[in-house]
């Protein structure tokens, strides 16, 4: 490389494009190019700690593994498994694994990133990592899905520890797929480990909380946010979209607390009630029909007429991009509260502030899942547990703690809570960055 071509360290980071990976499409760069967009935006605001900030911009690991098992019928199939550290400067990487058709590396790539943001935000100490597989499981068998985890476990086991990457469930993994992580992780090394995954059963070292924990971290910054705006919980409309474990624990956990749930959207389709529906009978009908709709005392919805419903407060709790540029112009609601990660698009985050939509970004509402989590590997590293109440005493000690933060850096420079949460944690990550330096 010659002299002229080479980058020099006088350079702001900011003010050079994008190196993109020879292995994405810069025409086509998916949740990875929403993150890249979300940095810059942040940049300005790091001061000399702008120095590093190609730091966020490349993930430290990535790891893409074949996995091969025996299906029922006899025949081999093969599925495309990732597992991506997107920054381990302030700590092990820490993050979930899914199974779905649809996984990318750009997705597991941001999601990584997402939870580097998450992680530091709420001052927890870890970095981000994130993990998937393409498959859709519900045309496999539970002993087919069984052998997949164990199979995957194998391949990214060089990789993952309980010092040094901590997966947990997410999208379409539960308790029993850690189990079986766990069980894996712990035959190949000779030892029971127990905090190699975070999510488990409690009989296997699990954390009371952690079925509602994101679906009550969701709860707790909503409503402080909703506080801060001038809407009552009382009585206050939620539309909640995504009914798996963080949307129905939020549902619920709203309900209990006097809010009106007036709609539910899920994979099924949407029903809605102007006189509220009950989220237990809602979950109740769900599992004995398999479907949302048909609920008594509810109205079916054209799918995409769900951005239209009346309500106080949205809850985006199923997959990214769902608010758009498209549709943020119809959202009705005061307050979104993010479960899922990065439901929204940048664009639709600019809509939205511009009609004085406060959103509660998904670094900060959804932490608390990954909160409880640090809790159970605490727990299991000292063979020490917590009470349920305990558990929950002290995941809404550091949910609020972190919204009251956020929320006066997001005053103290007229930003969004978006922004000011990639303030708060690029500060934290970059500030560790630059402590330990480089080496060699």
């Amino acid at each position: 490389m010659t002299t002229e071509s080479r980058p020099t360290n006088l350079e702001q980071p900011a003010e050079r494009p994008h190196v993109i990976p020879s292995y994405l499409d810069p025409a086509h760069l998916g949740p990875w190019g929403i993150y890249l967009e979300q940095v810059d935006r942040v940049t300005p605001y790091l001061g000399k700690l702008a120095y590093w900030v190609e730091t966020l911009k490349r993930p430290k690991r990535i790891l893409i593994v074949d996995v091969p098992i025996h299906l029922d019928n006899g025949a081999v199939a093969h599925f495309e498994g990732y597992r991506v550290q997107h920054n381990t400067s302030r700590g092990p990487a820490k993050g979930g694994v899914r199974f779905h058709q649809d996984v990318t590396l750009s997705e597991v790539m941001a999601l990584s990133a997402w939870m580097t943001v998450k992680n530091a935000a709420v001052n927890l100490p870890y970095g981000g990592g994130k993990g998937g597989i393409r498959i859709d499981p519900r045309h496999y068998s539970q002993g087919e899905l069984e052998r997949l985890t164990r199979r995957y476990t194998t391949e990214i086991g060089l990789v993952i520890g309980p010092e040094k990457d901590i997966p947990a469930p997410d999208v379409n993994t539960n308790p029993q797929v850690m189990a079986w992580m766990m069980d894996t992780y712990s035959m190949n090394t000779g030892k029971t480990a127990t905090g190699v995954v975070t999510g488990k059963p409690v009989a296997l070292g699990g954390s009371l909380g952690r079925a509602d924990a994101t679906g009550r971290g969701v709860f707790v910054t909503g409503e402080a946010a909703m506080r801060k705006v001038g809407v009552k919980l009382e009585g206050a409309r939620i539309a909640v979209q995504g009914f798996g474990n963080v949307g129905n624990a939020a549902a619920r956990i709203f309900f209990d607390a006097g809010a009106k749930i007036v709609a539910i959207q899920d994979v099924s389709g949407t029903v809605v009630s102007t006189a509220g529906i009950d989220p237990y009978a809602a979950l109740e009908h769900l599992r004995s029909t398999g479907s949302i709709l048909g609920l008594s005392g509810t109205e079916p919805l054209e799918r995409d007429s769900f951005w239209d419903v009346d309500c106080d407060v949205l809850i985006p709790a199923a997959l990214e991009n769902q608010l758009t540029a498209e549709n943020a112009h119809r959202i009705r609601a005061k307050v979104v509260i993010e479960g899922a990660n990065g439901p929204t698009t940048p664009a639709a985050d600019d809509i939205l502030h511009d009609k004085g939509v406060t959103v509660v970004p998904d670094v900060l509402a959804n932490a608390g899942g990954v909160t409880v989590s640090y809790f159970e590997w605490v727990q299991d590293f000292s063979s020490f547990f917590w009470t349920e109440d305990e558990i929950n005493a002290r995941l809404e000690r550091i949910m609020r703690e972190a919204f009251a933060s956020l929320w006066e850096v997001s005053q103290k420079h007229g930003v969004t809570l978006r922004t000011a949460a990639f303030i708060v944690a690029c500060t934290r990550v970059l500030e560790a960055r630059a402590l330990r330096g480089l080496y060699p």
